[in-house]
């Protein structure tokens, strides 16, 4: 069953090298039952462990069912130690954190075998446990816990079980108990190699190998030894795929193993948690930012143009020229021949005092036509807007923003009442929509018929302005053109005067440029939250690398009962990857409330869309996964022996 030849071991100490095993010869047949002993550093524990495939010899032959396993790789000797061995230690190497059950169910995970605890509890009952099985290591006598690690190594069937003083940590009672259980295993065929430096517990084997100074100095069979019959070597299945069912337990055991380290655990959360937070509020305040820009351009209508008087210089001196002055037919004329204009408003603006009562306040007056309210979505919330008839008429009627409405009327409805602008009666007949943001109150105006502004209160023979709505945003810019184009024919304008005489604003350049300006506000400011979550990310690699440092002997432990590299580091990238979900998780709730809570208590546009929050949880993940990765394989690169080893 197991044969080397000239295995030698040979350690590096400095300078110096330290023979552990020199030129080693040794056969062990199926079903025998070895005692190895010798004093401490005859290289017993290391002849075993190398029998064991936790070691590799420096040189000779280890054929183990005919194998030779010398050139093997790391994932093909855990998957022999899966399939053929079973491991007993001295100091038993349960996982604290796992009941008597699950300690002993935990190679079925790597096998991929089922039973799951099921088989644990009967393997607990065959070692006389069974009513343990929901008690930790730590609410364990010795002896238990050693029969524990034994019901753990035989719950993948081995064929061998290589036990390292496993009567060492027990009294004279356990010690005769786990002695019987192991004579009771190798009669039922189970090879069994045991490390003692005990000759009342050498004495129970069947053969004692005697070992000094890294050579055999003794080979000595007590008890006749019986092959059980032709035995037929097990070929070790493939290494199975990393499936959903894996990936699912790996985070079960994240959760419980993070879970056990509350504090360090929440610390390392706090990173990714504050970095999360960040990004959803910064991106909250950047899309209200961005709403409340689009809101306010939204005001102006779409695909607007406006067209103003400029300034024609003449012997340095500015003056408004006849030819550069607007008239309200200008207006209707651009419609008329220009098939692209869907809508042209003139209109006359100018400072008035309106009073009510005793109230008065100074406010911005608009002369204007009834096509405004379409225009510039004034249409009113109250009442109504003014009509082509009372514009021809001038008639004193007007519309009035929301905050003169607040500041002369308070809860009283305006609606009816008669409004003194500059002193002169005007019946109130509709309320705008309130508008909010801009440089200015948008809601501090008055809107009177451009006929009634004109000749009435601001003593205007021109208009100030025309609003042109375009009927198609591609036609902007060509309409453009030919609005300046027409204008200067029809108001025989000269060449050398065209470049002044008008000024023409495209708003859809505006509200462009805005928006460009918000969405890079945004970029910015998830950018520098995302620093957070960098941070954050760096955390976690630390937190894992201690992890790692102090669970060096629970990986050692797994690697020894079959984990492969790739389980260990799916262990622990799972670790990983749940701080960075719980943590973001709370950090997105933590970011849509702060967000909440600028709007309503500061007074802040937010707005929290769907989008970052994913992108928030999506990019905590990505952190997750990243800064855990490095940690996931260091972890799955450590020696099984050294891991086993490590205080």
């Amino acid at each position: 069953m197991i044969e080397i030849k000239g295995l030698t071991k040979v350690y590096q100490m400095g300078d110096n090298k330290v023979w552990a095993l020199k030129g080693v010869d040794l056969l062990i047949e199926e079903g025998d039952f070895v005692a190895i002993m010798g004093p401490s550093g005859s290289g017993k524990s290391t002849l075993t462990q190398i029998l064991g495939l936790l070691d590799s010899p420096t040189s000779g032959s280890y054929k183990l069912n005919g194998r030779e396993v010398g050139h093997l790789t790391e994932e093909d000797l855990a998957i022999l130690r899966r399939e053929e061995i079973g491991f007993i230690f001295q100091q038993f190497n349960l996982l604290p954190r796992m009941d008597a059950a699950e300690n002993v169910s935990l190679p079925l995970f790597y096998s991929k075998k089922s039973g799951g605890r099921d088989a644990g509890q009967k393997l607990l009952e065959r070692v006389g446990l069974g009513p343990r099985s929901h008690h930790k290591p730590k609410e364990m006598s010795g002896g238990q816990q050693q029969r524990v690690a034994i019901a753990r190594s035989l719950v993948n069937a081995p064929r061998i079980i290589m036990a390292d003083e496993p009567t060492g940590n027990l009294d004279s009672v356990s010690e005769e108990e786990i002695m019987k259980i192991l004579q009771e295993l190798n009669a039922q065929g189970i090879t069994i190699l045991m490390v003692t430096h005990e000759d009342s517990i050498a004495e129970k084997a069947k053969r004692i190998i005697r070992i000094r100074d890294g050579e055999v100095l003794s080979d000595e069979r007590r008890v006749p030894h019986k092959a059980p019959g032709v035995s037929i070597a097990r070929i070790p299945p493939p290494p199975p795929p990393i499936g959903w069912r894996d990936i699912k337990e790996h985070f079960i055991q994240g959760k419980r193993t993070l879970a056990a380290n509350k504090i360090r655990t929440a610390l390392s959360m706090l990173g990714i948690l504050i970095g999360v937070a960040s990004v959803v509020a910064m991106l909250a305040i950047g899309r209200g930012a961005q709403e409340s820009i689009e809101a306010q351009l939204s005001s102006l209508g779409s695909n607007m143009l406006v067209l103003r008087t400029g300034n024609i210089r003449r012997g340095g001196v500015a003056q408004l020229e006849s030819a550069s002055r607007m008239e309200y037919q200008d207006a209707k004329m651009l419609m008329e021949k220009l098939p692209a204009i869907k809508e042209a408003v003139p209109t006359v603006n100018g400072q008035v005092t309106v009073s009510f009562l005793n109230k008065n306040r100074s406010t911005q007056v608009i002369g204007t036509t009834p096509g405004y309210q379409e225009l510039r979505n004034a249409k009113p919330t109250l009442g109504r807007f003014f009509t082509d008839t009372e514009d021809q008429s001038r008639a004193r009627v007007t519309v009035i923003g929301t905050t003169v409405v607040k500041d002369l009327f308070g809860d009283k409805n305006p609606i009816g009442e008669s409004l003194k602008v500059n002193k002169v009666n005007f019946l109130i007949i509709g309320v705008l929509p309130s508008k909010s943001g801009g440089w200015r109150d948008e809601n501090d105006v008055v809107i009177v018929p451009l006929q009634t502004g004109m000749k009435r209160l601001l003593g205007k023979t021109s208009v100030d302005s025309i609003n042109i709505q375009v009927r198609s945003a591609e036609a902007l810019s060509r309409t453009e053109d030919d609005v300046l184009e027409m204008m200067f024919k029809e108001k025989k304008v000269p060449f050398s005067q065209r470049e002044d005489t008008f000024e023409i604003q495209n708003m859809a350049d505006i509200q462009e440029a805005l928006s460009s300006t918000s969405k890079t506000m945004s970029v910015l400011l998830a950018s520098i939250a995302t620093i957070s979550l960098l941070v954050g990310g760096i955390g976690i690699m630390n937190i894992m690398l201690v992890s790692i440092t102090e669970r060096t002997k629970e990986i050692g432990l797994r690697k020894a009962v079959g984990a492969r590299p790739i389980d260990i580091l799916w262990q622990f990238l799972a670790e990983s990857v749940v701080v960075s979900v719980v943590g973001g998780t709370i950090g997105i709730l933590i970011g849509v409330t702060v967000s909440v809570l600028l709007a309503s208590v500061a007074g802040w546009p937010t707005s929290v869309t769907w989008d970052a929050i994913a992108l928030a949880f999506g990019f905590s993940v990505l952190v997750g996964i990243v800064f855990g990765v490095y940690p996931a394989r260091k972890a799955s690169l450590l020696s099984p022996l050294e891991a086993l080893r490590y205080e």
